[in-house]
């Protein structure tokens, strides 16, 4: 820090290459720093050995023991005493040094010698050799809250070496694996985790609360102390000398901590026996309570606490005021004692002077919910004393680092209902080092201080405070401090304010910027929604003046004849903002000059001004969010890192906050580029883009329910409140057209097949499955070809499977609209796939495992064997399909009136679940083959749907909507896949991803095992029994928490390496399988995670990392370990150690995201594959490394290059059916199909490979019958296309974006058939009718779907007849016409 404050400002010039452009210009440093810069104490020494310890070891902190070394003067004839601390953070530091400098002037009895290491440093080599060497002469060894296992284990083995030579060893609350180490005379912990052990029965998960084992343990502190006195033998004086310990410990100031090492020292060191140090007790401060830097003490009781604050003296006039906001803080009782409190002073002082009122609580153990009960909410009238709340202990509310409790949290945090905050101090780096890193926050504080707090529905992850590198004292960073208090105290406004008042700007995204794109949202009706909640709004008392009749007249004033084109001003135009104004109103305007040139520039423009799209209605504006600004430029494209945002987005938010004045802004579905704009991943500071943009606006968010990954990218980095809405309820693809005549087709086969129309009708089946282009599907004999009669059937079989498999495909069907929920029956098929899954957990089984039961047979087999074309397990497994819907429909009807909504289903379902016979599936099962299933278990399952019903119809979107605008506490509650989980019911929850250091769960390593071992059987049995060497594959956000890191398992098992759990389930070790268990050669991987995943998951890029290392150096031959062969062949060839040419994990630079080849097909500007392709290596190839992880992601492209080259396969995951390939551009945009086969030197192509565990039957199957399949579901299906253009305007876009991305698909593999495009112009351009509703519909999305089948024609994808281009080119000019003729 030191360095940073001598001014002008110099930078340790090692260190500037890595610094934004925008620190090294020095613009914002400043603004981190503290006020008064003499407090550092900053002598010219000091900076300059700040400045060689913080030159990088690639480790995230580079702080070193020394500056918490004390060594006493020599030979004052007194016996030293060495002591060697280990703790979480520096809070401690301070305290014990001053408590050992206190000792040693003293000159009586011994001289003290200490030094202290934090957790953190021990990752280096160096400092851990050190420790080591420290504890060889050491005599008091103390740990404390040491968390992180592959550090724990470090501790451990040091200590262990040591443990019977030191006098006394003392571990305070840690993991099982180092609390062992304990021992003090003769009591010790070495039973911990033996059942019988009394202190292990803490740690057992306790069911009335988890964050027990710190509460027990304070309990036993108070009390046994009192106790043990009384009893005689030394056994137990020892233990009450451990709990006295503890109690000096958590007592934490320099006396406590004096008496401490007195006491120790006194009883266990050999060369003090006899001499009798006097110690006083240990100094009790409260529990928990509440204290304020100037209250005269710390109080127990609110009232008190509040008649004092009400005869302050020192306080302004607006805190006088009877309506100024009250602010809980929740602040961390070590910090206060050991002194280390000046951050939480600042944030006491900033409130205060921003007229904002203070209640900080504080408790000492690691749970919260007592206090915020007991202090925060009137027990009298259960309303909370505070508006808003903001923890800074940035620990989770309930069990801090240890075991959570999260539904004991939320149950706390329910009563209270305010917003509720979670701000961080750094914890692991000091304030520079955070300031450098592109990462932001430190991957474990991230795990520990963002995940978790998440979970209890915890918003904006600010970082407030800093940590000196010399004291380890927090110190507040003055800019954040002032960004937290100012939004808290919005929010708390929102709580106070009368809903006349309050103003609302609803924000909508235009997606890639085209005319008949506005209003762009993933599975929502945007405009319907919006119209929706603002007539809501209106009737809740809302200022919505003006808001027309209709949703579509919404969608004309918002666009003017919907011609919504960004270049030409005919959006509506709500404010012209002019130059002057923009840079006054936007204090980082200056830093987008760089990439954008002078304002106005060219976006959002007319030359002079700013302009902001959009109208407004009384109180509520809707605008519409500009875009990134660079996907029509090539050049832009092909850099590595993104640019900033333009002038016309800066603009945008600078009115909604500063001229519109918005109380809150409204984020309108998933999503826009707000939260993706550059900047650190986790952790903003000043200068990142979201934080800038977003500025003291409370940000509420309407997110997808299936896309928790993304909506946590915009709660960590644009600070929303994301509120889940439902994807559309989906529907069997069913049959249409041709194949519906071979479905006719085939049970006339099955019912006459042994007569002599057998072989005829056979034909009849392979003549049609050859025009429905079956034939790339399933092998087909050639016509007329004579086919024997066993083979029959196993022909008709594979066409049948082929079939069944289209017909029950789930897609969704429409596009939602908040506040709309499904009907029930809508509801029928998301039950029948919620049906079809075994849940062992929870004591279900699926309704196809009880019905194929009941015929005795394993639905395993059955799966098996219809996807080998077996015709009577195909007729079976059709069956069980029928029977499950049925039984599902006739249980949903029973439940529902005659209006199709689902009426009080709990008294419904008792009267149903009453009575054994009249259950309606037992009669409905009692027609069908199945009538014998097991009645236990169908009773089971059904209890089951009968609430997950309940839940999927259950509408709460419009309510948690309102309270979040209300100042109230919206429940947070998982993202994911409703079918998988149906805990992601019902929506309108705050979306929270998952513990990051859970995952892969034992289920999803089980799933993925399955996968990857069919995925190599396939490629084998396609490339003549070769096991493939490399596999390149995707790992993605959201797929791995909606399977709990099934992906990541896959990974795993292709190196042949299993997860290892430590003793709180958390994953953070691996181990390899032998060879002989394995049964196969290691399968090298280049894993390219998205921008995502990186950001969610960094420890599991760790985690992978560190496996693909560990293999490449096992000593196994080549041919066995196919990550070694490589290596060593790419060692050799760039000459550099194994170790860095194992280099396999790879995404994007830090804060930017995807390889833009999305963007270049979506809005056509490329010009040919091998641009994609650039595209694809430059943006892609920043490795993470986990022997230097905190020096972020680095270029590494020559090993990305040569990795892909060895590469025989291409795999992606699809998990859940609402997403398919054609659906989103992700899918493509990380596709290396074509790339890979350029690299190769054979220049040969890949096996591209999909797996799909969207059904119970998992499959493997190419990339281009997965295109396929896709096209017959979803673009060239009639129920799919009519349900979307029953949604207008919004539909015909959803058309066209599926063909645009099946170009996508074309341009990065080449895998897509020509019939697929030829049947969609039959579809869309061949029928008059369905022209003419798409071109009236949305004029701009067609003449973008009319252009893509020109440009696919033209880029060589598809070969037509020169009618159909001929047509294509005269609808195109027709409809620039119509569109030209609109505007005149």
């Amino acid at each position: 820090m030191a360095s940073l404050v001598s001014s002008p400002f110099t930078l340790p010039n090692s260190k500037v290459d890595q610094l934004s452009s925008l620190a090294q210009r020095h613009l914002f440093l400043h603004s981190f720093l503290p006020k008064k810069a003499s407090s550092y104490g900053s002598s010219s020494k000091a900076s300059l050995r700040v400045k060689c310890a913080a030159i990088g070891n690639g480790l995230f902190t580079q702080t070193t023991p020394e500056v918490r070394r004390i060594v006493p003067e020599k030979n004052q004839g007194l016996p030293t005493v060495k002591i060697v601390y280990v703790v979480l953070e520096a809070q401690y530091q301070s305290s014990v040094s001053a408590a050992v400098r206190a000792l040693n002037s003293n000159k009586k009895d011994a001289s003290f010698e200490v030094v202290g290491y934090l957790v953190e440093e021990l990752r280096d080599e160096s400092t851990y050799k050190t420790f080591c060497k420290d504890l060889e002469d050491a005599n008091i060894f103390i740990g404390s809250l040491i968390f992180v296992e592959e550090l724990a284990l470090k501790v451990k083995a040091a200590v262990e070496k040591e443990r019977d030579r030191l006098d006394a060893v003392l571990v305070f609350p840690s993991m099982p694996e180092v609390m062992r180490l304990n021992k003090l005379g003769s009591f010790s912990m070495s039973q911990l985790g033996q059942s019988k052990s009394p202190f292990f029965q803490l740690f057992k998960k306790k069911k009335q609360s988890s964050a027990g084992f710190a509460d027990s343990m304070l309990k036993l502190v108070r009390t046994l102390p009192k106790v043990l006195k009384y009893l005689p033998s030394d056994k137990a004086q020892d233990a009450r000398l451990y709990i006295l310990s503890l109690q000096f410990w958590l007592g934490g100031s320099p006396d406590n901590l004096q008496n401490f090492l007195k006491m120790i020292s006194g009883s266990y060191i050999p060369a003090l026996k006899g001499t009798k140090m006097e110690y006083s007790e240990p100094v009790l401060y409260l529990d928990s309570g509440i204290w304020h830097p100037l209250a005269p003490c710390m109080y127990d009781d609110v009232k008190e606490y509040l008649n004092w604050y009400g005869t302050r003296r020192d306080a302004n006039e607006m805190l006088k005021s009877p309506n100024a906001p009250i602010i809980g803080l929740i602040l961390q009782r070590s910090h206060i004692v050991t002194g280390d409190d000046g951050h939480y002073v600042a944030v006491i002082m900033e409130l205060e002077a921003r007229g904002a009122k203070v209640i900080p609580i504080f408790a000492g153990g690691l749970d919260f919910s007592g206090p915020v009960e007991k202090f925060l909410i009137d027990p009298i009238s259960k309303k909370p004393f505070v508006n808003s709340v903001v923890s800074l202990t940035g620990f989770a509310l309930v069990g801090g680092p240890a075991r959570q409790d999260h539904p004991r949290a939320v149950e706390a945090l329910m009563k209270l209902d305010v917003p509720y905050i979670v701000a961080l101090p750094l914890v692991f780096q000091t304030t520079e080092e955070w300031l450098n890193s592109t990462l932001g926050l430190h991957p474990i504080q991230v795990a520990l201080q963002v995940a978790l707090p998440e979970l209890d529905g915890g918003m904006e992850p600010i970082v407030f405070a800093g940590r000196d590198p010399k004291t380890g004292k927090s110190h507040a960073l003055h800019k954040r401090v002032e960004q937290l208090c100012t939004r808290a105290i919005k929010w708390a406004e929102l709580k106070r304010k009368t809903k006349e008042e309050k103003k609302l700007a609803i924000t909508v995204f235009s997606f890639p910027p085209d005319k008949g794109n506005v209003g762009t949202a993933a599975y929502l009706n945007v405009f319907s929604s919006i119209f929706s909640v603002l007539k809501d709004l209106q009737k809740d008392g809302y200022n919505v003046e003006g808001l027309p009749e209709t949703s579509e007249a919404l969608i004309e004033e918002v666009i003017h004849d919907k011609e919504a084109q960004f270049s030409s001003p005919n959006l509506n135009v709500a404010y012209k903002m002019n130059v002057r104004e923009y840079q006054s109103l936007t204090p980082y305007a200056t830093a987008l000059e760089e990439n954008w040139g002078k304002p106005p520039g060219n976006l959002n423009s007319d030359g002079e001004n700013l302009l902001v799209y959009g109208k407004q209605y009384g109180n509520v504006f809707i605008g519409v969010q500009p875009t990134f600004g660079y996907e029509g430029d090539p050049m832009r494209l092909l850099f590595s890192k993104s640019a900033s945002p333009h002038h016309g987005f800066a603009a945008y938010y600078s009115f909604v906050e500063k001229i519109f004045k918005a109380d809150a802004v409204l984020h309108f579905g998933t999503h826009g580029s707000l939260e993706f704009m550059p900047g650190k991943q986790v952790g903003m500071s000043d200068v990142c883009y979201p934080d800038s943009l977003i500025g003291n606006i409370p940000n509420v968010y309407y997110y997808a329910a299936n896309n928790p990954s993304e909506a946590t990218i915009a709660k960590r980095r644009s600070y929303a409140n994301t509120i889940s809405y439902l994807t559309p309820p989906a529907e069997n693809a069913g049959l249409y057209k041709g194949l519906k005549q071979l479905s006719e087709l085939i049970s006339s086969y099955q019912s006459l097949k042994d007569t002599g129309r057998g072989p005829q009708i056979v034909s009849s089946i392979i003549s049609t499955a050859r025009q429905c282009n079956l034939d790339k599907d399933v092998e087909l004999p050639d016509e007329g070809e004579e086919i024997p009669a066993k083979e029959r059937d196993l022909v008709v079989g594979k066409v049948y499977a082929k079939i069944m498999e289209i017909e029950s495909r789930l897609l969704p069907c429409g596009l939602h609209v908040i506040g709309e929920p499904p009907s029930a029956l809508e509801a029928v098929a998301t039950l029948v796939n919620i049906a079809a899954l075994d849940r062992p957990e929870d004591g279900i089984s699926s309704l196809p495992s009880i019905l194929a039961e009941t015929v005795g047979r394993n639905i395993e087999e059955v799966y098996r064997g219809s996807d080998k074309g077996i015709l009577k397990d195909v007729e079976l497994l059709r069956q069980i399909t029928e029977a499950s819907r049925g039984a599902i429909t006739s249980f949903v009807q029973r439940t529902t009136n005659k209006k199709g909504q689902v009426v009080d289903v709990a008294d419904k379902l008792t009267s149903i679940l009453g009575f054994g016979i009249n259950e309606p599936w037992i009669e409905y099962l009692s027609n069908t083959k199945f009538y014998r299933a097991d009645r236990e278990k169908l009773r089971t399952l059904f209890e089951f749907l009968g609430e997950c019903l309940k839940l999927v119809v259950a509408d709460n979107e419009l309510g948690s909507l309102k309270q979040a605008l209300e100042g109230k506490y919206v429940e947070p509650g998982p993202g994911g896949d409703p079918i998988r989980n149906p805990k992601v019911l019902p929506t309108g929850k705050n979306i929270h991803a998952l513990d990051p250091q859970a995952i892969p769960t034992t289920a999803a390593m089980q799933s993925a095992k399955i996968v990857v071992d069919r995925l190599i059987e396939r490629q084998k049995a396609e490339n003549g029994g070769k096991y493939p060497e490399t596999i390149a594959l995707v790992l993605w956000g959201t797929d791995n928490i909606k399977t709990y890191g099934e992906s990541l398992g896959q990974v795993l098992w292709m190196l042949g390496v299993n997860p290892v759990a430590d003793t709180f389930g958390r994953v953070n070790r691996v181990e390899p399988v032998s060879l002989e268990e394995l049964g196969r050669p290691r399968i090298d991987v280049v894993v390219n995670c998205s921008g995502v995943f990186r950001d969610l998951f960094i420890n599991q890029m760790n985690l992978l990392d560190r496996a693909v290392k560990m293999v490449a150096e096992l000593d196994e031959p080549a041919e066995q370990n196919f990550v070694r062969k490589h290596a060593l062949e790419q060692a050799q060839t760039l000459g550099i150690g194994i170790r860095e040419a194992a280099t396999r994990i790879f995404s994007n630079a830090s804060g930017s995201y995807s390889s833009n080849i999305n963007l270049a097909v979506e809005n056509s500007s490329w010009n040919d594959e091998k641009q994609l392709q650039d595209m694809y290596l430059s943006r892609k190839s920043f490795a993470f490394d986990c022997d230097a992880p905190g020096a972020g992601m680095t270029e590494k492209k020559k090993v990305f290059e040569m990795a892909l080259s060895t590469a025989d396969a291409t795999f992606q995951n699809l998990d859940s059916s609402e997403i398919s390939l054609t659906d989103v551009s992700h899918y493509f945009d990380s596709d290396p199909t074509n790339l890979v086969q350029s690299l190769r030197k054979d220049g040969k192509k890949p096996s591209a490979y999909i797996a799909d565990t969207t059904t119970a039957n998992a499959q493997v199957r190419t990339l281009a019958e997965t295109v396929r399949l896709d096209a017959r579901t979803k673009l060239l299906n009639p129920k799919w296309y009519e349900g979307m253009l029953s949604s207008g305007y919004e539909g015909v876009r959803e058309i066209e974006k599926r063909l645009t991305n099946t170009v996508g698909w074309s341009a990065t593999s080449g895998q897509v058939d020509n019939w697929v495009y030829e049947e969609a112009n039959t579809t869309f351009i061949q029928d008059e009718e369905m022209l003419k509703k798409l071109m009236n519909t949305n004029p701009n999305s067609f003449r973008k779907l009319v252009q893509t089948f020109l440009e696919a024609n033209g880029r060589g994808y598809w070969e037509t007849s020169e009618d159909n281009i001929e047509k294509l080119r005269q609808l195109y000019s027709e409809v620039e016409d119509k569109i030209e003729g609109i505007d005149r």
